[in-house]
């Protein structure tokens, strides 16, 4: 019964000593170097392992540097990326101080040069209303500012004080749907009124029909409606057409870029009669 389990422990034991008598074999006959075969047999099989741990190990080595030099560039690339960011946002704010420091200068000129007496206000917010065209100024009652006073920017008129509080004031646009101004046409000296229509633009309205009103004129302030003082620049005459026997009607395109309101000039009251005679210092 227990012979089918000495067999296979036989067999082992043969492999075994066949394997034996090789090694020792291997160990007592030398290569034509005079090296034993068992030496030169171990030898080259410690060679491909080492061979092949070694390039294993430059593998890895090569890779974690070029993981390590790409992260080194892409920590610089982002370093340089918020660099130039940087010098942009820095060159749009210096654009802007630019920008604005030549409106004020304009601001300035024509504040020299008006026959009235100005102070300056900045545009603190706007209208979102399609139909209300309004902006709110820095300046109000304390500043000595009241209703219907007119508002100025260096391009023409910009609308009439409407609301007035302790420190802000609400201005209305001349293109307010609501709003209008006396005025007349620069070449012709042709009357009419101007009236605002939530557009953008002006309607040119009542003007004698025998008077001679083209393409481009110049609109300006007639001084005849107790807000706006004469002469001061409205906009440019645009689509003339007949309204009937009496009158011709137009568009008015206003000199004011309304969209970009910054700063603006109130009118505060006439100058004094000294300044009118000696002019601007």
């Amino acid at each position: 019964m227990a012979l089918p389990a000495i067999r296979p422990r036989g067999g082992y034991l043969l492999v075994a000593v066949i394997i034996g008598h090789i090694v020792l074999i291997s160990a007592q006959v030398n290569t034509r170097t005079g090296v034993p075969v068992l030496q030169s047999a171990v030898f080259a099989v410690i060679a491909e392992v080492q061979q092949a741990a070694s390039g294993v190990i430059g593998g890895v080595t090569r890779v974690w540097r070029g993981y390590v030099a790409l992260r080194g560039a892409r920590e610089e690339n982002e370093k340089r990326r918020v660099q130039i960011e940087n010098l942009e946002l820095e060159r749009q704010q210096w654009k802007a101080a630019v920008a604005e420091a030549a409106e004020l200068h304009r601001l300035l000129n024509i504040r020299a040069h008006l026959p009235v007496e100005v102070k300056g206000a900045n545009v603190v917010g706007s209208s979102a209303a399609p139909d209300s065209r309004t902006v709110t100024i820095d300046l109000g009652t304390l500043d000595k500012i009241d209703r219907d006073m007119a508002v100025l920017a260096p391009d023409g008129v910009v609308g009439r004080v409407v609301e007035v509080g302790p420190s802000v004031s609400k201005v209305q646009l001349l293109i307010d749907r609501n709003a209008a101004a006396g005025v007349l046409i620069d070449n012709s000296r042709a009357q009419g009124i101007a009236l605002g229509n939530g557009t953008g633009k002006l309607t040119l309205e009542f003007v004698s029909a025998t008077a001679t009103v083209e393409e481009g004129d110049l609109v300006r302030t007639a001084g005849n409606d107790g807000i706006y003082p004469k002469g001061l620049v409205i906009g440019y005459v645009e689509g003339v057409k007949r309204t009937g026997p009496a009158f011709v009607s137009s568009g008015v395109r206003p000199a004011v870029d309304f969209s970009r309101l910054e700063h603006v000039l109130v009118v505060t009251g006439p100058k004094p009669a000294r300044a009118l005679v000696e002019g601007p210092s």
